[in-house]
């Protein structure tokens, strides 16, 4: 982090967050030294934003957590943590959250026992299912639960209600590198860890704004600390990011011209001499047709794509032979995309080639969006089954049964609709009742304009969060309050599959419950809480049988304890590197190369929508605001959205710094934004950050969705941008209060 980002933090706080220890706060009213600030204990435990996976110690006091500071021990953070991070005790007492069970009656959201609303909950299911079969429910979890309740959950929809049209919002985040992964190597696990990017010669970082998006990892990748291995940073981003200014080179591409930019890298390798032949050999397959693909890429070819030069793509390009250790990052900017997944899969083929996979500082590395996004993907029953087993693998299902106890026909053999695909089954009458976990899709989804109407057909919507109102809880027939962070045991897989503990600080507000105990009481209403967790009171209970479950996989649980985990903090199942010994789980034991085409993005520009739209985040805001636009450190810092253009473009359009535009494209209008006129993004381009519910970007994102992974393609949507007129000008902003 800047030092005017800690200068920011202590001026509104009176905290000197760069120190290691802090006991005392200034009082927000009076201003004094504030007793109620000083720790009586400090809890253990891991953060619940990102995946980088940090933990930390949370200062209590009298049932109120009042501090948060960095675990000076966990190999993670080494005690560092980011503003989101060390304002997170903020979130536990903020005045969103929600605290009893609502119940809609007469059309108002009214509070009832919790007796009342899942009696309601399980009433309706059963109700709708039994008339329109049991897949007329839809359910969507999230990366913010714990392992162990993902795992309950899944459990509880596939074999309790019987539904397959299971998933989560990891979908909108992670499912391109799954599938990447699944493509190139046979089964989803990230083969590398974060302490490559220090041992690696080379950090290729691609659609990867860490320092806004994952900002505890810029550490890794800071070349300028005395002692650092010198390293290249290249960072390869339409957008010149906070992440790009880090970098010793950056590429500029063209957006969506990251296959090409691969491509050609892979075709001045072949053609040099810089790849590992012995390895291309002993470990991978279709490499005669992959290279014979990648030769019309040539220097020439990808620069009039990318719109770099020649001389920049062929210096890359044995930047990264050359090294003896080559990293590859990557986040949304990739995956993001219709064809994310086989972007994934171009880009394992450049470590595959060359042999930078299974050791120190080689790997192609996903760095996961939420906390426990590794830990759902691996527990979820909603693309696989858990333990990275396949739906539509006979021994899979019979070795699940067994362990479970029941017959092997429970377990289905295909997987149900997508996340997205459960929305379009909702708009088409097909789902008839949705069940929302934690996620606030009425931002986050795209194309708001279809998921409004998916929300408002359903006959029963049930929204499970630990905050309510949201945009989505608007909506809601009922609406379930749930524990958070610091209020729950259990844990998190972070993106290099190192497994953390999280522990609670605090007790849930007033009737919050947490999630685990919710889907136990709703598996008894059912009648098959005895059959599917017998003799479970605990989350450590759904641990042990998660052990059982996993032993032997390649996401192996079993080898260590909550304990262990505890006093280590945090262990990487899998070890430092996968696939050391070049066996892949693909059935011959080899990695596929695969010939990915570098086709257009589905919406170009045009006369009358002359922008591409690209959006991210900011460092201050978590995804849709639910946390942190009540944390008022953070939502001070960024209190609204804004819209980023380029000089030349605005001054074509004879718009000045701090105007208010209106972003408009086929779907729909995003009014009121202020705009920057910043050379950060290219001519013919505008970014803006999708947090904000009053300026959803998502109201003009289109509805495209990669084949293979069903993951939206948030960006490089069409639009055009106009001066707001001044009747459509709000007069000022919302209230923090106000949920997002």
């Amino acid at each position: 982090m800047s030092n005017s980002i800690f200068t920011r933090i202590k001026r509104l706080t009176g905290i000197d967050t760069r120190r290691e220890k802090y006991a005392y706060a200034k009082d927000p009213v009076f201003g004094h030294i504030s007793k109620s600030r000083v720790a009586e204990k400090w809890v253990k435990t891991t953060c619940g934003y990102c995946s980088v996976g940090c933990g930390m110690l949370v200062g209590v006091r009298e049932n109120k957590a009042v501090a948060v500071r960095g675990n000076p021990d966990h190999p993670v953070n080494r005690g560092k943590l980011c503003p989101k991070g060390l304002s997170e005790h903020h979130i536990l007492d903020s005045p969103g959250r929600a605290k009893q069970p609502l119940l809609r009656k007469n059309g108002v959201l009214t509070p009832v026992s919790w007796d009342e609303a899942l009696d309601t909950m399980v009433a309706r299911f059963r109700d709708i299912q039994q008339r329109h079969g049991n897949e007329s429910l839809g359910v969507v979890g999230t990366g913010q639960l714990l392992t162990e309740e993902c795992y309950t959950l899944g459990k509880l929809v596939q074999l309790g209600f019987r539904t397959r049209n299971n998933d989560g919002n990891t979908t909108l985040c992670m499912a391109s590198a799954v599938s990447g992964y699944k493509l190139s190597f046979g089964s989803d696990g990230p083969p590398g860890s974060y302490a490559d990017m220090e041992t690696a010669d080379l950090i290729l970082l691609i659609g990867a704004n860490i320092a806004d998006n994952h900002p505890i990892l810029c550490h890794r990748v800071d070349r300028t600390s005395p002692g650092t291995k010198p390293r290249t940073l290249i960072v390869v981003d339409p957008r010149v990011t906070k992440t790009a200014m880090m970098a010793d080179i950056h590429l500029p591409v063209k957006p969506r011209s990251d296959i090409a930019l691969l491509n050609g890298i892979a075709h001045i390798l072949i053609r040099e001499g810089l790849i590992d032949r012995d390895y291309i050999a002993r470990h991978t397959t279709g490499f005669e047709q992959f290279a014979n693909f990648v030769a019309a890429f040539t220097p020439a070819h990808v620069a009039a794509i990318t719109g770099l030069t020649e001389e920049t793509i062929i210096n890359t390009a044995w930047l990264y032979g050359k090294a003896k250790s080559a990293f590859i990052g990557w986040t949304m900017g990739v995956n993001h995309s219709t064809q994310g997944a086989v972007t994934v899969a171009a880009i394992n083929n450049l470590a595959l080639i060359t042999g930078n996979i299974g050791r120190s500082g080689a790997a192609p590395f996903s760095i996961t969006g939420q906390c426990n996004a590794m830990g759902t993907r691996e527990t979820g029953f909603t693309s696989s089954l858990p333990g990275y087993r396949k739906f539509d693998n006979p021994q899979d299902r019979e070795d699940l049964a067994r362990i479970w106890n029941i017959p092997v026909e429970r377990i289905p053999s295909a997987r149900g609709l997508a996340y997205p695909d459960i929305i379009e089954a909702a708009v088409q009458g097909r789902i008839k009742a949705l069940w929302f976990v934690a996620t606030n899709p009425a931002v986050s989804f795209p194309n708001a304009k279809l998921l409004d109407h998916a929300l408002r057909s359903v006959e029963f919507l049930v929204v499970q969060d630990g905050f309510h109102p949201t945009p989505t809880s608007d909506y809601a027939h009922l609406v379930l309050p749930a524990a958070i962070w610091g209020e729950k045991q259990g844990t998190y897989t972070n993106s290099e599959r190192r497994v953390s503990k999280v522990n609670p600080a605090v007790i849930p507000p007033r009737e919050a419950r947490p999630d685990f105990d919710i889907f136990l009481d709703i598996a008894q209403r059912l009648g098959v809480r005895n059959e599917l967790y017998p003799g479970w009171t605990s989350t450590h209970d759904a641990f042990l049988e998660w052990q059982r479950v996993s032993a032997g996989r390649m996401c192996d649980y079993s080898k260590f304890t909550w304990q262990q985990i505890e006093d280590a903090n945090g262990l990487q199942w899998g070890g430092t590197s996968l696939y050391t010994d070049g066996i892949f789980p693909t059935e011959d034991g080899r990695a596929r190369l695969h010939s990915v085409p570098c086709d257009p993005f589905t919406e170009q520009p045009d006369s009358n929508f002359d922008f591409i739209l690209n959006t991210g985040r900011t460092v201050e805001h978590w995804h849709t605001r639910t946390k942190t636009a009540e944390v008022g450190i953070l939502n001070d810092m960024v209190p609204n959205a804004w819209l980023e253009m380029n000089p030349t473009d605005a001054d074509r359009l004879e718009l000045k710094p701090h105007d208010r535009v209106t972003v408009r494209s086929r779907r729909g209008a995003v009014a009121d934004i202020e705009l920057r006129i910043t050379g950060i993004v290219a001519p013919g381009q505008v970014f803006m950050p999708f947090h904000f519910s009053e300026t959803n970007s998502n109201i003009v994102t289109l509805g495209a969705f990669d084949p293979i992974s069903r993951e939206p393609n948030f960006k490089q949507c069409a639009v055009r941008i106009e001066r707001t007129p001044i009747r459509d000008r709000r007069n000022a902003s919302p209230p923090r209060t106000q949920r997002q």
